[in-house]
C-alpha cells in the first residue's frame, strides 16, 4: 500500500513521475484491463487526496468519472492528485492512472452501496499526512467515518446527491452526516438547480459554492462506416436514451411515451432494471422500442449523431446532475428531460436547449417527443443552443480553474 516501486532519482522534483504511464483509453471504454496499469511515486507528499469508494482501473461510474476530470485538469495546472479507494483486489503499489495516482485499501464487506474497510483507516492517515487539501464526495458515510477519527484538516465536499432511496438508513446516519458537513471547510454543490432544493445543501448555504461537472470535450467524431451501420440497423431517425437502467430514470415511463407515440425510441445501456424493461416491452408489445445493452463509446459517439433528439426521463432525485445529458448538449442535440429540482434542468434549460416536463407523466414525455419530432427547426435550433451552453458553462478548463482556485484558497502557499 505504502511502497514506491522506483527510488527517486537524484535531482528529482515534487510532481515528477519517476515511472510512469497513462491508461489511455481505458476510462472511456470502462475496461478494467490491469495489465495497462503502471506504478509511480513522488519523492514528497501530493497536494491533494480525494478519497471514495470506488474508482478507476475497477469502476468508472458518474462520480468516477467526476474524479477522474477533476484530478486531470487540476494535474495539468500543477496541483498534483492522489485518490483513495477500496477494491476487492488490490494492488500493494500505487497505480498510475491518467497523470494522478491511485491508492488501493482492501473492501472488507459492502453495506447498502457503502463499501467498508479495516485498512482504510491506516492508509488514509499516512496520505492524508502528506496532502495539502482532502477532496471527499458526498454521499459516502464510511469517509465521514474515516475523516472523524482521523482528525484531519482542511476538507473540500463535493456533494453529488441527496440521499434518497434509504430513508430509514438515513435516519441512523444523519448525526455522523452533519458531524462531517459541519468540519467541511468548503461544500461544492455541482448546480445551483440542486444548491436551491437540498434541504441538506441549504444547512451548509454559507460554506456553499457551485462548481458544475464538465466533460475534457467532445468524444471523436464516428466514422463513416460505423455511422452506416447504426443507420442501416435504427434508422434515419429515433430519439435516443443512453445510461445506466436504475430505478430512478423514469425508463418506464419512456416505455409509456413510446406506445403513445409509436415514435422510435432507443435505449443504450444496462443495469439492474434492464430485464424488467424488457420483459414489460415484450408484454405490452411496443415494438418500436430497441435495447440495446451495454454500447461502446465508439458506438455512443455514432448513436448521439444520429439520434434526432436526446430523451432523459429521470424522475427521482438521485439523478442529481445527469452526465449523460451533458454529453447530448456537447453533440450538439435537443433534450427533453424532467423536472425534479437537480442539475438535469441546469443542463437543460427549458425552451432553449431542449423540453422539460413534470416527472413520472407518461403522457407529457409523449407530448414532448411529438413536438420535437414534428418541428425539426426546433430541434436543430435547440440542439445548436444546447451545444454552445456546453462549451460556455461545462468546459473542463472551467470547472479545473475553480478546483484550483478553492483548493489555493484552503491552502495559500502550498499550492
Amino acid at each position: 500500500m505504502d511502497g514506491c516501486p522506483n527510488s527517486p532519482r537524484p535531482g528529482q522534483r515534487r510532481g515528477q513521475r519517476i515511472a510512469g504511464g497513462v491508461i489511455s483509453g481505458l476510462q472511456r471504454e470502462g475496461k478494467n484491463d490491469h495489465s495497462k496499469t503502471k506504478h509511480y511515486c513522488y519523492e514528497h507528499g501530493r497536494e491533494v487526496l480525494h478519497f471514495f469508494k470506488t474508482y478507476l482501473p475497477d469502476t468508472f461510474g458518474g462520480i468516477e468519472h467526476v474524479i477522474f476530470e477533476i484530478a486531470e485538469g487540476v494535474t495539468r495546472r500543477g496541483v498534483a492528485t492522489d485518490v483513495l479507494t477500496l477494491s476487492r483486489h488490490p494492488r500493494p503499489a500505487p497505480i498510475a492512472v491518467g497523470h494522478h495516482t491511485v491508492h488501493q485499501a482492501r473492501l472488507n464487506i459492502d453495506i447498502a452501496s457503502t463499501g467498508l474497510s479495516v485498512t482504510a483507516f491506516g492508509a488514509f492517515a499516512r496520505l492524508a499526512a502528506q496532502a495539502d487539501v482532502l477532496h471527499y464526495h458526498f454521499p459516502y458515510p464510511f469517509a465521514d467515518l474515516v475523516h472523524l477519527t482521523s482528525r484531519v484538516k482542511k476538507p473540500v465536499v463535493t456533494y453529488h446527491s441527496d440521499i434518497v432511496r434509504q430513508k430509514l438508513l438515513l435516519e441512523a446516519y444523519r448525526p455522523l452526516m452533519h458531524a462531517f458537513m459541519r468540519q467541511a471547510d468548503r461544500i461544492v454543490a455541482t448546480s445551483p438547480n440542486y444548491l436551491a432544493s437540498s434541504e441538506v445543501l441549504q444547512r451548509y448555504a454559507a460554506k456553499t459554492s457551485v462548481i458544475p461537472i464538465a466533460l475534457a470535450g467532445a468524444a471523436a467524431k464516428p466514422g463513416a462506416a460505423l455511422l452506416d451501420t447504426w443507420r442501416t440497423r435504427l434508422g434515419p431517425r429515433f430519439f435516443l436514451f443512453v445510461g445506466a437502467l436504475r430505478y430512478y430514470k423514469g425508463l418506464s415511463f419512456l416505455l409509456d411515451a413510446a406506445e403513445r407515440t409509436g415514435l422510435p425510441v432507443v435505449i443504450a445501456g444496462s443495469g439492474e432494471d434492464e430485464a424488467r424493461l424488457r420483459l414489460d416491452a415484450s408484454r405490452r408489445g411496443i415494438s418500436n422500442v430497441t435495447f440495446l445493452g451495454h454500447v461502446s463509446e465508439a458506438d455512443k459517439a455514432a448513436l448521439l449523431a444520429l439520434c434526432h433528439a436526446f430523451v432523459f426521463p429521470s424522475h427521482l432525485r438521485s439523478e442529481a446532475f445527469g452526465v449523460a445529458l451533458l454529453e447530448a448538449a456537447t453533440a450538439g442535440k435537443a433534450m427533453i428531460s424532467c423536472e425534479i429540482g437537480t442539475g438535469t434542468s441546469y443542463v437543460n434549460v427549458a425552451g432553449k436547449t431542449g423540453l422539460v416536463v413534470p416527472p413520472a407523466d407518461g403522457a407529457a414525455l409523449a407530448d414532448a417527443m411529438r413536438t420535437l419530432w414534428n418541428d425539426e427547426a426546433m430541434a436543430k435550433n435547440m440542439g445548436d443552443a444546447a451545444s454552445a451552453r456546453a462549451a460556455r458553462v461545462f468546459a473542463a478548463d472551467v470547472m479545473a480553474d475553480a478546483y484550483v482556485a478553492l483548493y489555493r484558497e484552503l491552502a495559500p502557499g502550498a499550492l
